[in-house]
């Protein structure tokens, strides 16, 4: 496909221009642009200018005229005042007073109007992220009915339904996000993979073709949402991070009481304890009717190398995992981009934090019951068992790296 690019400039503005490939130049009026040739010539000049100013700070000289510094950098009069670098703050964001930084975000949602101070009766300390289809809005109710006004809600949809929530009161203050990826077949079998993120409480979607017949699938890809939407910085504001699938039943779950034992215990990473049924996979999820918590199990044989390591400790599934602010930072980083079901991911969560077998635990005490409603056809099935090999080869690879540039 050809993009074409538009492009009206002001006198003295800056353009930017953005392309699929930048090496490439794009027709401009008449003209072309290098665009690689244009950003690495601006990301020297900022470099020569910041490393000129560093160096002279750090001498307490004003500066002078140097072989060594292109003509075409800006001078910097040290005896201004309104200069400012200050190299601690966050990346990017040099140049401005540490002051006016906001280095972080939240899900909070504010008025257009009035005293922002007063926009906010409550801010919530928790957040409960669900992936769901309106077909489970019965079960997703169930749910959000366990959560107290202490948490923020956001949903993310695959099906493209928004408004038929509003049924529900905690709906209105729930943040709703949209990501509907499309597995398209035509009558030769071929597959070809779109998606779509929408923020708006409707979607359409119409395809047509002249080779015959598409059937359209719409699947889910929360890990995807995860590294997209769920950045430290933006839930830096809650101290747990339930992350949740849609087909869990609560009746013997309440998430105020849970997070007491999550405190009790200095668990950092935990999950309900899953009643057990055909659907349970890991022992060490396994509810126990005798502790509050418990953090170690007695596996199949073969399957722990060390019984203080997944899955016998250090272990919960992907399922229905809650994260301590600092966990969920450590995790974040370690979701790849590219790897949109996140398998595999749950047997290298122990690496985010020290002790695992101490930090890492399931609530016994407050237990739900996997439903086992079924989502994933052979093909992205297959595909997830591609990404857990895939992701295991690049955690080993990756320990490897750093061992030999260490020594």
């Amino acid at each position: 496909m050809k993009l074409c690019v538009r492009i009206v400039a002001l006198e003295g503005a800056e353009t930017l221009l953005v392309g699929a490939d930048r090496k490439k130049a794009f027709p401009v009026v008449g003209s072309s642009v290098d665009l690689l040739n244009i950003r690495q010539k601006a990301e020297h000049n900022r470099y020569l200018e910041r490393l000129n100013s560093l160096l002279h700070r750090k001498l307490n000289l004003r500066q002078t005229p140097s072989a060594n510094v292109s003509s075409a950098t800006p001078s910097v009069n040290l005896a201004n005042n309104s200069r400012i670098y200050v190299p601690t703050n966050p990346r990017g964001a040099e140049l401005l007073p540490p002051g006016i930084i906001n280095a972080s975000s939240d899900l909070y949602l504010r008025r257009l109007w009035g005293n922002p101070s007063e926009d906010l009766v409550l801010k919530p300390k928790y957040l409960l992220v669900l992936t769901v289809g309106y077909r489970q809005k019965d079960v997703i109710d169930a749910v959000v009915s366990k959560f107290s006004e202490n948490f923020s809600f956001l949903l993310f949809h695959y099906d493209g339904k928004t408004s038929e929530w509003d049924q529900f009161e905690w709906s209105k203050r729930a943040i709703h996000l949209l990501d509907v990826i499309l597995y398209v077949r035509n009558s030769d079998n071929e597959i070809s993979f779109f998606s779509f993120i929408l923020f708006f409480n409707w979607f359409f979607f119409q395809f047509t073709h002249d080779s015959g017949m598409f059937i359209i699938y719409i699947a889910v890809s929360f890990r995807w949402f995860a590294k997209r939407f769920l950045h430290p910085d933006i839930l830096a504001a809650y101290d747990y991070i339930f992350i949740w699938d849609e087909d869990l039943g609560v009746e013997h779950f309440n998430a105020e009481e849970y997070l007491k034992l999550v405190r009790k215990y200095g668990l950092e990473i935990s999950q309900p304890a899953l009643e057990e049924n055909n659907a349970l996979t890991w022992l060490l999820t396994r509810r126990r009717t005798d502790v509050e918590i418990h953090k170690e199990t007695q596996e199949r044989p073969g399957w722990c190398r060390d019984p203080h390591l997944p899955p016998c400790a250090g272990f919960v599934e992907i399922m229905a995992p809650v994260f301590s602010r600092n966990a969920w930072r450590c995790v974040w980083h370690m979701i790849q981009n590219d790897l949109v079901h996140g398998w595999g991911l749950d047997l290298a969560l122990q690496r985010c934090v020290e002790p695992a077998h101490e930090k890492i635990g399931v609530v016994d005490a407050q237990w739900i019951i996997h439903m086992v409603l079924p989502s994933l056809g052979d093909q992205v099935r297959t595909r997830c068992k591609e990404e857990w090999t895939e992701f295991r080869i690049r955690m080993e690879e990756a320990e490897k790296e750093f061992h030999s540039s260490s020594v």
